[in-house]
């Protein structure tokens, strides 16, 4: 069993949950982004749901095993939200959950709170504590992140959603042996939200753009030059635009749409992917609606991702490749500095069967 232990940090204070909290966590609860990653949280949610949280729900955590606290400002002692450390399975691990009152967000009380929990639990013995956050739920990711805790993978489907289905789960985790630095993403965040010459605009995909993209990539001319060379599936496509954020967030692959800076419209797409850390390079793939081909909208694009990369990124080589019959997309990357590196033969597959060779580009940091 856990201690009932009262845990100072800095600035906030984890501390039992008592009555007078009651009203705080009703209204904090009622949120619609708290009850969106926290299904099993009644919605809506009531006085009475959070007196028989606190006066039953609580206690039975901890007569469990594990432990509950109440998030609070060390000065006013009052409600931020709470923390909890459930109790450990069959494999002897504990997993740590938490949440924020809207209005606390934004100022490192929840990694706060997780860093100083997990310490806790280590000097109870523990070796290994784990945290699950919802693929779309990167508040919570950028908290793991922040905390020490190393990204893991994805359980598939691993907990139900609200009103029907299930959700991917990022798995996190720390090792009483880790150091706990923060851990950064090799990609950082677009300044602002986006990028912009004026003309178009770059901006990380999201599931409003499942519908132009997946128009976008039936046109015979885009998917062509796939890999495979086929028209994605469309959960494939609402995969993509989900998993856009936490793929960012890993420094696994920055996903972008490109628009129209004047009207917004979806014009296209481009990513940045087969990032290597260890070389400093990444590949850059895209495609453009037909409607908005032959305005420069691409070249645009590519120099925007491109100067980017190389002022926010650690980026010495961004490398592309084109089929060798697709003269367009050579055009594009003559225009936006990259030069001809190499031939790799009969590499990209066709859809009639037979292979393409695939020219390889290069763009150096200047």
């Amino acid at each position: 069993m856990l201690p009932r232990d009262t845990i100072h940090a800095g600035p906030i204070v984890l501390r039992p949950p008592v009555e007078d909290d009651a009203e705080t966590i009703a209204r904090a609860c009622a949120d619609p982004e708290t009850a969106r990653f926290l299904p099993t949280l009644p919605f809506p949610y009531t006085l009475d749901d959070a007196l028989r949280y606190i006066t039953e729900g609580a206690a039975a955590i901890w007569n469990a095993g594990g432990a509950t606290f109440a998030i609070a400002d060390a000065a006013g002692g009052g409600w931020l939200g709470d923390i909890e450390v459930k109790p450990p399975g069959t494999r002897g691990v504990f997993e740590v959950g938490y949440h924020l009152a809207p209005w606390a967000r934004g100022r490192g009380v929840a990694s706060a709170a997780v860093r100083a929990v997990t310490e806790w639990v280590f000097a109870q013995g523990a070796h290994r504590v784990e945290i699950l956050a919802d693929v779309e739920n990167l508040p919570s990711q950028r908290v793991a992140m922040a905390a020490g805790y190393r990204r893991e993978g994805v359980l598939r489907d691993a907990r139900p959603r609200r009103g029907g289905g299930h959700a991917d789960m990022v798995a996190f985790a720390r090792l009483a042996r880790d150091p706990g630095e923060p851990q950064r993403s090799y990609l950082p965040g677009l300044p602002g939200g986006s990028l912009t010459d004026g003309v178009v605009r770059l901006e990380p995909l999201t599931l409003d753009d499942v519908d132009p993209y997946q128009e976008m990539t039936s046109e015979p001319d885009s998917y062509i030059y796939m890999v495979p060379p086929q028209v994605p599936d469309r959960e494939e496509t609402v995969r993509r635009c989900r998993y856009t954020g936490t793929w960012w967030l890993s420094g696994e692959r920055a996903e972008m749409s490109v628009r129209d800076a004047a009207t917004g419209a979806f014009a296209g797409h481009i990513q940045l992917m087969n990032v290597v850390p260890p070389l400093d390079q990444a590949m850059i793939g895209y495609s453009l609606h037909s409607r908005f081909r032959g305005r420069g909208f691409m070249t645009r694009a590519v120099n925007l991702l491109a100067g980017w990369a190389y002022e926010a990124t650690p980026l010495y080589r961004l490398v592309a490749g084109t089929a060798a019959v697709n003269t367009a997309s050579q055009r594009v990357l003559e225009r936006a500095g990259f030069t001809r590196e190499a031939v790799i033969r009969a590499l990209l597959p066709a859809v009639d069967g037979s292979r393409h060779d695939d020219i390889q580009w290069v763009r150096l940091r200047d």
